[in-house]
């Protein structure tokens, strides 16, 4: 099933006013039809892991099909009386024209490289700068955090838990959206599932066991209530003395009666390491080794790896907050930025931004992004970034070389060369085809399996190679020279 975007808001307005007073000058110092380039990219991968998830590209796609100004918009601009008449006529009449290309969302993605390109008008690819990276770089921060913590659960389900937490209603939502393509396997925010048909999960909270006169009715007022889906939340008073038996005496007299088996018991709070070998031990003694245990509680990558080596018999995780805020780093850091400028008879001036902060400085011109992957193994190789119009030839060897430190080479042969961005925008009109959220995660899982198991460690990753090609790195040598870099 595909996503539900019926409700899509025109956000044409969600623009950093910088944007809005660039593209008013833009106009009136003549560089309306100009045609510009421009790239986004990030620096570095959260958490310093070794590659992050492309996520946001459908949202991307939404707010683009909805661009316009209202009169509403309008009225605001001119009252604000900085805006020529000249520059309102043409909002009002402004239809998107450009051509835009982007990296699948599910892609592992490396440092530097250009995940989404933008050619067209420079007064359109400059306001929509704003959500582009808002879109891309929170859903690729939370794809980023959640993949690390599928990872983390070797093959156990995790769920997205973190709705409480997020940083507002868009936060939640698309959050969790992110959360799925990235690992997890369904969300408590019910929304998710009516919109994104993300499985929507959840049994109950502690204020049902309280609610009740005791732990004793609570689960059984339950499991009536829910038969063939009964998972008992059982570290409201005691784990072992009171949760687990009595989740024991209700399966044996309410659920298996019904001709079910109980689907688990949830722990959210204590040493879960113990608990939960101790409550496995119990369970399968009482004849439940098929009922499973969730665990729950600020869970992140790092506690569940080290639960999971301390020998936790832990079936499933709930994770919130670390994952919706994707704790301790919220930020991805993706930025938008200038590479070229179309000149009348077709060619490409490249731009480059310079700083004396080495990783600042910018990798000019219309570019491409290849993946190179081993044929024997299919894992990938290295990625390099070229001309657009380059081609990669993998029926022949192909030299690789660090940008930075050109003698460190290498020759690759027998390797497919698969370029990684694809046009989802011409001419303003949209080419993506929309995917179900389900297939985007099992193309991710399918990607982050290409990776070598060193780039994919949580601390002192392999750093994953990212090349330039020889041809776009004389030019970005050219240009520094020039400004005496």
């Amino acid at each position: 099933m595909k996503e539900k975007n019926n409700a899509v808001k025109n956000l044409t307005m969600l623009t950093d006013f910088y944007e809005l007073t660039m593209a008013n000058g833009y106009l009136s110092n003549g560089y309306k039809d100009t045609i510009a380039y421009f790239d986004m990219f990030f620096r570095r991968v959260p958490n310093d892991g070794g590659f992050a998830i492309m996520a946001g590209v459908q949202q991307l796609t939404d707010y683009l099909n909805s661009l316009s100004f209202t009169q509403e918009d309008l009225a605001y601009l001119r009252s604000t009386g900085i805006f020529s008449e000249e520059f309102l006529s043409y909002l009002e009449h402004f239809q998107f024209a450009c051509d835009i290309w982007a990296v699948p969302e599910g892609t592992p993605i490396f440092p530097g490289e250009p995940i989404v390109t933008v050619r067209g008008p420079v007064i359109q690819a400059q306001l929509i700068e704003t959500m582009l990276l808002l879109t891309v770089n929170h859903q690729s921060l939370i794809a980023t955090k959640a993949n690390r913590i599928a990872r983390a659960a070797q093959g156990r389900a995790v769920m997205e838990f973190g709705s409480r937490r997020a940083q507002g209603p868009d936060g939640a939502i698309y959050g969790a959206r992110a959360a799925f393509i990235g690992g997890c396997c369904g969300t408590a925010c019910t929304i998710c599932d009516r919109d994104f048909h993300i499985p929507a999960l959840g049994t109950m909270a502690h204020s049902w066991v309280q609610l009740f006169d005791s732990e004793l009715d609570a689960f059984r007022a339950y499991a009536r209530q829910y038969p063939s889906s009964c998972t008992l939340l059982v570290d409201t008073y005691n784990v072992l003395k009171s949760g687990i038996p009595n989740a024991i005496k209700v399966f044996n007299e309410i659920v298996v009666p019904q001709g079910f088996r109980p689907a688990g018991v949830r722990i959210d709070s204590g040493d879960i390491t113990y608990l939960s070998r101790k409550a496995r031990k119990m369970l399968d003694e009482a004849g439940f080794p098929d009922c499973k245990i969730t665990a729950s509680n600020s869970l992140d990558e790092y506690i569940i790896r080290d639960m999971l080596a301390q020998g936790a018999c832990v079936d499933s995780f709930g994770v919130g907050e670390r994952l919706i805020t994707a704790a301790p780093e919220p930020v991805f850091g993706g930025v938008y930025k200038l590479s070229g400028v179309e000149n009348p008879d077709g060619s490409i001036t490249p731009k480059i931004k310079v700083s004396e902060n080495v990783a600042k400085i910018t990798t000019p011109c219309f570019k491409a992004l290849w993946r190179l992957f081993d044929r024997e193994t299919g894992k990938a190789l290295a990625d390099v970034v070229t001309l657009h119009d380059e081609v990669i030839d993998d029926s022949a060897p192909y030299e690789i070389f660090d940008p930075d430190h050109v003698w460190k080479r290498k020759t690759l042969s027998n390797f497919r060369a698969v370029r990684l961005q694809e046009k989802i925008f011409e001419g303003g009109k949209c080419l993506a085809k929309e995917k179900s959220l389900q297939e985007l995660k099992d193309y991710c899982a399918r990607q982050v399996d290409t990776l070598w198991d060193e780039v994919k460690r949580f601390e002192n990753p392999h750093q994953y190679y990212v090349d330039l090609s020889l041809e776009l790195w004389k030019v970005k040598n050219r240009l520094l020279e020039e400004h005496n870099i």
